[in-house]
């Protein structure tokens, strides 16, 4: 497994929080404001895995595309970004060594922190 720093999803996210598409929430309500599988089942369903993919920092090129598994680091909920999802990755891609994708979760919460 090689996730690597999505660079579609990372341009949309920062054009999402450039047009004022963003929930600031607190640290701690990501566990709320996260998609459920069935939001995530619903979104693929309507949209398709490429933009599916487009809501997810990081990807894993050796896995099959069209599964969930091939994403991860999700900082949205398919229509906004939330600071929380952002921090909650940034936290998360520290604790794994995923240095690439820790940086640019760090530059996207520092974009959204600035638009305050």
């Amino acid at each position: 497994m090689a996730i690597e720093l999505n660079a579609p999803a990372l341009r949309q996210a920062r054009a999402l929080v450039r047009d004022g598409d963003v929930v600031r929430d607190d640290r701690d309500a990501w566990s709320e404001a996260a998609p459920s599988a069935w939001q995530e089942n619903d979104f693929i369903e309507t949209h398709g895995w490429t933009e599916y993919s487009h809501w997810h920092l990081g990807i894993d090129k050796d896995a099959d595309p069209h599964t969930k598994g091939a994403y991860s680091f999700p900082y949205g909920d398919f229509a906004k970004v939330h600071r929380s999802g952002v921090i909650a990755g940034e936290s998360r891609a520290g604790q794994y060594d995923h240095d690439d994708i820790r940086d640019a979760l760090r530059g996207l919460l520092e974009l959204i922190d600035a638009e305050d």
